[in-house]
């Protein structure tokens, strides 16, 4: 037996040693490919200045992680650089730290773990190694980690109890991953070859008989590998079926019926999941919908093993979303309430997402349900405090959840403990804590209706029973601004009903008639109510007048306001009126001259009638363009000779003409509208694109539009937009021969075209389409981007990123420019989380960048200013575009005024007004007193002209 016993300790030995050299030999290779192969002679000079500034930029790394420790990607750059450089002890003290702030990726910890295995073969202490593995496994549901702790463990088998720390490792990995579809079936086969491998020691010599101890051992032995492949194949998990299949060419007693049923019905549960990892397997990460309806199904299924273990999968993956971390720590509260699994999920939660409040408050509650010590609990709030919340609300929140913990512990049937003391020392604390902290950074307390203090002086007056304790709170409430609430004035009124007394709820009335602003009706209401019930003769005199003089009070102070509101009504609509006025007469003005041009016209006609002959003799006069891009697109000589021109050049115009020459003319009119309407057959919005924001002055536009957009496909038409002079618009429309070429053009947008961004959208019938919009602006809060202003207008792109940089991952940048391309001095930047973006604000707000203080904030776009009813535009301003002049005089010449087009909407560039047409068509040229808008600026003579309309 003992030569027997010995062959076992020897046999056990070789595996471990084996064990240990598989361990080596792995970290030998990953320090080739991680630490870099050592370079020859030859090459130490040029590696030398690698080295230099690997050092210079680790040091740099270093300071930036002392400024800000939370700094996540400054961590992981520091870690791959020491790990390149070879600096273990200084890598471990870098992963040391970034552990104590954030969970670490399954990458990290298993570098980390192999590095520290190799550290200990210098250093044999085993118990660092395996303190590491049990803090690496709690982080995130790795399978590759539990069976790297299970292969460590295995080298150290040789000790006492060594087969069974192994075992319960093992054990341990199949609680945690074992039911993993797809992952789980490598550690059920690992601890099955281990098994294997101790069965293989207790085989005794070939040709001698084992005797009945080793008989059992090895029935034992076998046992366990049974039951391993019974309990594997009663549980579904991919690719089963192989198991299957070697289990019964392992077993020699073949494989019982109830073990088979197992098997089956594990199979349809795992095909029932299968269409959920094949989502899976296909999705892109963080595969957050697929997760979600795995999730879904699993609740539904109710199987608590395996709802937790498709969390933890999902949570591996989407680790930065708080709303999966509350809905997994919500679902373990309310369903398995297991201590250790809850407190621990919860302590992953906040660690991953610090910033959500809703996660530490629910962490508090957990802590308290589940009867952890009063000192934890204070840390955990603390940690809570610094963890740097978005909104004043949240402080507010925590405060109140952590000063209602400290409530229940209080023993109100004794007169002062401890714990009363300690929780009228945290109200205090609160108090000081939104005035001073919370006010400095957010400008607001986050609590105006004074909440805290309204639960601490209700717990005065109904635990303590210290009603001046809490009439001086409420005093401090009314100081802050609440005084003119009538909710707070009833909640006051309320308080000293139910613990106070009558004189001090008379005395709460009286004030509440006084100061209240919103609702005084009601308040006087509840007076003369209270004073029905409690008050004498003299009360009630006094109740009454009081209430008759203040609602004399407000009913003149409200006539004030309506006559006042009445007078500006007024004033509005005589100035209105007399707009409309203006306008009439300015009208009837421009037609009686009008008429009179055309009498004149009409008599000097006759007079050359009169001269050169018939009327079918005489030139073509001014062609009336429309401003269709058909019409305005065609130009002849004949047109651009004629009196005003279809391009606005003024030629001389014709004196004598012939027959043969207006029939020319008539036939080029009429070609040309021909051309039109063919062009407008043609018309396909659907393979076409709309381009706006070009320059007025730019030349030959179909040309231009025509080089540009050729390689986005075969073009069939440019349609530019031209005003009845000739001017163009500023915008068009391009038509492709194919519809995949409209996807291609929309690449195009923002491209900037002599010096201007041109802006590229479908083409899309507004009167079909009234609420069709192209861009959609975001109105909600967007806590991964912040708002930058304050820029100078010199700063770039790669500036701002530059600057960015330095607290997070920045995934976009969008400088804030107008309709030229010039900027405004403001930009939005996107982070990859919200932890990231608050870190930015907190650094960046206030900062100084060439000379410019910037305002860094968290994305917070306003809602846009619409009317109440739907498709209704807002009213446009009664004096200009920055309201009043502080002298009320216009300084423009009348001569140069402009009639604004009230109501007016733009569509796809082009300003319309309400009836349909075109501001700054036909209509509106011809009231522009001969200006060529958008031209050339007007000279001194020019003005001079116009003043004295010549």
């Amino acid at each position: 037996m003992a030569a027997k016993g010995s062959e076992e300790e020897t046999q056990l030995q070789e595996m471990e040693e084996e064990a240990a050299t598989g361990v080596e030999r792995e970290m030998e290779s990953d320090e080739e490919e991680g630490m870099g192969v050592e370079e020859s002679d030859e090459e130490e000079d040029d590696s030398s200045d690698d080295e230099k500034e690997n050092e210079a930029e680790i040091q740099r790394l270093e300071e930036q992680l002392s400024i800000n420790a939370f700094d996540y990607n400054c961590h992981v750059d520091l870690i791959k650089l020491l790990r390149q450089e070879g600096e273990l002890l200084r890598l471990r003290r870098a992963r040391q730290k970034m552990s104590e702030l954030f969970p670490l990726t399954e990458e990290i910890w298993l570098d980390w773990l192999k590095d520290e295995i190799r550290l200990t073969k210098e250093e044999p202490n085993r118990d660092k190694v395996n303190e590491l593995f049990e803090r690496a496994v709690k982080d995130y549901i790795c399978p590759e980690i539990w069976l790297e702790y299970a292969q460590y463990s295995i080298g150290g088998m040789g000790t006492p109890g060594g087969i069974e720390r192994v075992r319960k490792i093992f054990e341990r990995a199949l609680t945690a991953v074992g039911l993993h579809m797809t992952k789980g079936a490598a550690v059920w086969e690992a601890y099955r070859e281990f098994e294997n491998a101790i069965m293989s020691t207790m085989q005794p010599p070939p040709g001698s008989v084992p005797t009945r101890e080793q008989q059992e051992l090895l029935n034992a032995q076998l046992e366990r590998i049974h039951a391993l492949f019974r309990r594997q194949l009663a549980i579904p998990l991919m690719d089963m079926e192989a198991t299957y299949a070697e289990y019964e060419e392992w077993s020699e007693r073949g494989i019982s019926e109830s073990i088979t049923q197992q098997f089956k019905k594990a199979l349809q549960q795992m095909e029932k999941c299968k269409p959920f990892e094949e989502a899976l397997l296909v999705a892109e990460p963080p595969k957050l919908a697929e997760y979600q309806a795995y999730i879904d199904y699993e609740l539904q299924e109710g199987d608590p093993a395996r709802i937790q273990i498709i969390f933890e999968r999902a949570l591996a993956e989407n680790c930065l979303v708080p709303d999966m971390w509350a809905k997994y720590t919500k679902y373990l509260d309310r369903q398995l309430k297991i201590k250790d699994l809850v407190l621990t999920s919860h302590d992953r939660a906040v660690r991953n997402c610090p910033w959500t409040m809703g996660l530490w408050k629910s962490y508090l509650l957990a802590l308290e349900r589940h009867g952890a010590e009063h000192q934890t609990v204070s840390e955990i709030f603390e940690k809570a405090l610094n963890a740097g919340f978005i909104q004043a609300t949240d402080y507010v929140e925590i405060w109140q959840a952590y000063l209602d913990y400290l409530r229940r512990r209080v023993d109100f049937s004794k007169e002062s403990s401890r714990e009363l003391e300690e929780l009228r020392t945290a109200f205090t604390r609160a108090l000081d804590y939104m005035k001073q902290d919370v006010e400095e950074r957010f400008s607001e307390s986050g609590d105006p209706s004074c909440t805290i203090m309204q639960i601490w002086a209700r717990i005065e007056a109904l635990h303590c029973k210290n009603m001046q304790k809490a009439r001086e709170l409420w005093d401090s409430i009314m100081m802050k601004g609440n005084a003119k609430y009538a909710n707070m004035w009833l909640e006051y009124y309320n308080l000293e009903r139910s613990y106070g007394d009558a004189l001090h709820c008379r005395k709460a009335l009286h004030r509440a008639v006084q100061c209240t602003a919103d609702y005084p009706e009601h308040v006087c209401e509840v007076l003369l109510t209270f004073e029905r019930v409690e008050g004498t003769l003299e009360d009630w005199d006094t109740a009454v007048q009081k209430t008759e003089t203040r609602l004399t009070r407000v009913n003149e102070q409200r006539a004030k306001v309506a006559e006042k509101e009445a007078l500006l009504a007024r004033q509005e609509e005589e100035k209105a009126e007399q707009r409309r006025k203006a306008k009439a007469e300015k009208k009837a003005q421009k037609k009686t001259q009008k008429k009179a041009g055309e009498k004149r016209k009409v008599e000097e006609e006759e007079d050359e009638e009169d001269e050169w002959g018939d009327e079918s003799e005489q030139p073509t006069k001014r062609l009336k363009g429309d401003g269709d891009p058909g019409f305005s697109g065609l130009g002849t000589e004949d047109f651009m000779e004629t009196e005003s021109g279809l391009f606005g050049r003024k030629g001389p115009a014709p004196k004598k003409a012939d027959a043969l020459g207006a029939k020319k003319g008539r036939l080029v009119v009429a070609e040309v509208r021909k051309a039109q309407d063919a062009t407008m057959d043609k018309r396909n919005d659907s393979m076409s694109v709309f381009v706006s924001n070009l320059a007025f002055t730019l030349e030959d536009p179909e040309k231009r539009l025509r080089d540009l957009f050729q390689s986005c496909g075969p073009i069939q038409q440019i349609r530019p937009i031209y005003t009845s002079k000739g001017t163009f618009r500023g915008y068009c429309y391009v038509q492709f021969e194919e519809q995949k070429s409209v996807a291609e053009a929309l690449k195009l947008d923002r491209q900037e075209i002599d010096g201007r961004p041109m802006f590229v959208s479908p083409c899309v019938d507004k009167n079909k389409n009234p609420d069709f919009k192209v861009f959609k602006y975001s109105t909600s809060l967007e806590k991964h981007k912040i708002f930058i202003s304050g820029l100078p207008y010199s700063c770039t792109k790669e500036q701002l990123e530059k600057l960015c940089k330095e607290h997070g991952t920045v995934k976009d940048i969008r400088l804030v420019t107008n309709r030229s391309g010039k900027p405004k001095g403001l930009a939005y930047v996107e982070y990859e989380d919200e932890t990231q973006a608050s870190h930015a604000v907190l650094k960046m707000d206030g900062m100084v960048l060439q000379e410019h203080t910037l305002t860094v904030a968290i994305s917070n776009p306003p809602r846009r200013n619409v009317a109440d009813k739907p498709g209704q535009m807002m009213p446009r301003q009664l004096y200009g575009a920055r309201g009043k002049g502080r002298t009320q005089l216009s300084l423009l010449p009348r001569s140069l005024h402009r009639q604004t087009a009230p109501d007016s909407k733009a569509e796809n560039g082009t300003l319309q007004n309400q009836s349909g047409g075109s501001v700054g068509g036909p209509a509106a040229a011809a009231g522009a007193s001969g200006l060529e808008a958008q031209a050339k600026p007007l000279s001194n003579a020019d003005f001079a002209r116009l003043l004295l309309k010549k």
